[in-house]
């Protein structure tokens, strides 16, 4: 029989979990904290349409906060909507005989949408209004984007839940991919059923956020189970760091990716977590608009997982059996 725990040796692993915990503590408390304590406006991408030389002013004082926008110019108020519905900028400052208007989107992201509206009342002639439209508003039900913001960790949570129980039952092959593949169509579609039915945080095609909601617990729990499956135990430490820490920490969702520090959001967005948030917004708000790039990141993470879920294994030892555990051979 195996040698029982000796209690120096039970004592040195209770020291280890003591000493480990706070670390783990710390490390996750400045994950989530450091980026939300240096939100600030990082090559933010910003239009700007009118006469020239009144556009190049507008420009100018912009440029003052020096690497903080990333300026467009556009030729006309049409062309700068229009750029504010595809995505490709915040907002815009027009400038026209009638004074300056700022044309913001709350629904790409209502930190931006009031930021952007000091940044440009700020430099405002003294006394000289500003007149705000707000292209694409942010849901009724979620004028501030918390629930849309507040929808990521549980995702995160679900997905890796289902890659880690994928892995810890046993799945191999086809009923591992029909495992993950089946839970995260389920978790889609009562996702879409509390945040669009529900509600009323989400206002696109309610099938086309069941699929991105789908997709996105998919990414995760693939990813989840492709890890461990490949890695063993340490798969589990690795899977949940990157789906659940740092894709969480790092996905801008509560603010802009281009609000958190250098690279940091850019990092964020290829992970499933943050590609997740941002498809989300594209077909809840802008009818699919820049929903691209994230939906080609998450369909990445899903299939890369499914694979190494599905033939990882095939790849890996069998485990061998303790001879303690070995049955007896009878004597006599």
């Amino acid at each position: 029989m195996p040698a029982a725990t000796t209690p120096p040796a039970a004592g040195r692993r209770t020291l280890a979990v003591l000493l480990l915990i706070p670390v783990v503590a710390a490390l996750a408390l400045s994950i989530f904290a450091w980026p939300a304590a240096r939100l600030a406006p990082r090559d933010l991408p910003v239009g700007v349409a009118g006469p020239a030389a009144a556009a190049d002013a507008v420009a100018r004082g912009l440029e003052r906060h020096e690497g903080a926008f990333e300026i467009h110019r556009y030729a006309d108020a049409g062309a700068a909507r229009a750029a504010i519905e595809d995505r490709d900028v915040y907002g815009a400052v027009l400038v026209t005989p009638g004074g300056t208007e700022l044309l913001t989107a709350s629904a790409a992201s209502p930190v931006v949408a009031g930021l952007l509206r000091e940044a440009v009342t700020a430099q405002a002639p003294a006394g000289a209004p500003v007149r705000v439209t707000d292209v694409v508003a942010a849901p009724a039900g979620d004028p501030r984007g918390a629930v849309l913001g507040a929808s990521l960790l549980p995702l995160a949570l679900v997905g890796a839940a289902t890659g880690a129980a994928t892995v810890l039952l046993g799945l191999r092959g086809a009923g591992a991919v029909a495992t993950l593949v089946g839970a995260a169509a389920l978790a889609g579609l009562v996702g879409a059923a509390l945040a669009d039915s529900w509600l009323g945080a989400l206002t696109g095609d309610w099938w086309a956020e069941a699929g991105v909601l789908g997709l996105t617990v998919l990414a995760i729990g693939a990813a989840f189970a492709g890890l461990a499956t490949l890695l063993g135990k340490p798969g589990f430490g690795l899977g949940a760091a990157l789906t659940i820490l740092f894709g969480n920490a790092f996905s801008g969702m509560s603010s802009a990716p281009e609000l958190l520090p250098t690279g940091v959001g850019a990092l964020g967005q290829w992970l499933p977590p943050g590609a997740g948030g941002s498809a989300l917004r594209s077909v809840s708000a802008f009818e699919g608009a820049a929903a691209g790039r994230p939906l080609l990141v998450l369909s990445l993470w899903a299939v890369a997982g499914l694979a190494a879920t599905a033939f990882g294994a095939r790849r890996r030892p069998a485990e061998a059996v303790p001879a303690a555990a070995q049955a007896p051979v009878p004597v006599g």
